[in-house]
C-alpha cells in the first residue's frame, strides 16, 4: 500500500505524533521514509530588533535537532530514514518533497507550534491537505481527545 512516505514535523507534540505514526506505517509496509522540517521564510522576528543571522542559526539548530530525534526514533524501530531541513514556504516544500520522492502519502501533525499563528495564516496543514495531489494523513497529538463537540465531549472519559 505504501512504498514511500513523507513526514513533516516542526518538533511540536502533534509533529512528534506524526513522526511516530509515519514510522509505524513505514515499518508495517516496509516503505521508504523521508523526514522533513521547513524553516519558514517569514518569521515572527522579521521586524524585531535582533540579529537575523543569529535567529537563522538558532532556528536551523532547532530544526536539525528535530531531524536527529526523528532519525533516532526511526533507528529504534528499525526503519531507514532520510531527512532534510529546507527553507521556504512550509506547505510548498512539503508537497515538493512528496512529489520528488513519488510518495504515496504525506503525514503531518494536526497543528504546529502556534495555533494562533495558524489561524492567522491559514495553516500549513490546511494548505497541504488542500493542494497535495496524494493522500495526507493528519495526526492528532496525545492531548487531543474528541473534536470539541458536545457528542465528542460526552464520549471522552474525564
Amino acid at each position: 500500500m505504501y512504498d514511500a512516505i513523507v513526514v513533516a514535523t516542526d518538533g511540536s507534540e502533534t509533529g512528534t505524533a506524526a513522526v511516530d505514526h509515519a514510522i509505524g506505517l513505514a515499518s508495517r509496509f516496509d516503505a521508504d521514509l523521508f523526514g522533513l522540517t521547513v524553516l519558514e521564510s517569514r518569521t515572527d522576528y522579521d521586524n524585531a530588533i535582533v540579529d537575523p543571522e543569529e535567529v537563522d542559526r538558532r532556528r536551523r539548530e532547532q530544526a536539525e535537532e528535530v531531524m536527529a530525534d526523528l532519525e533516532s526514533a526511526a533507528a529504534e524501530a528499525g526503519v531507514d530514514v532520510e531527512t532534510a531541513v529546507e527553507s521556504g514556504v512550509p506547505y510548498e516544500e512539503i508537497i515538493a518533497a512528496a512529489t520528488a520522492r513519488d510518495a504515496d502519502a504525506i503525514v503531518v501533525g494536526s497543528r504546529g507550534r502556534s495555533s494562533f499563528k495558524r489561524a492567522l495564516l491559514g495553516g500549513t496543514v490546511d494548505a497541504v491537505v488542500r493542494y497535495a495531489d496524494r493522500p495526507v494523513v493528519v495526526v492528532d497529538g496525545p492531548d487531543e481527545d474528541g473534536d470539541g463537540s458536545e457528542t465528542g465531549n460526552d464520549s471522552v472519559p474525564e
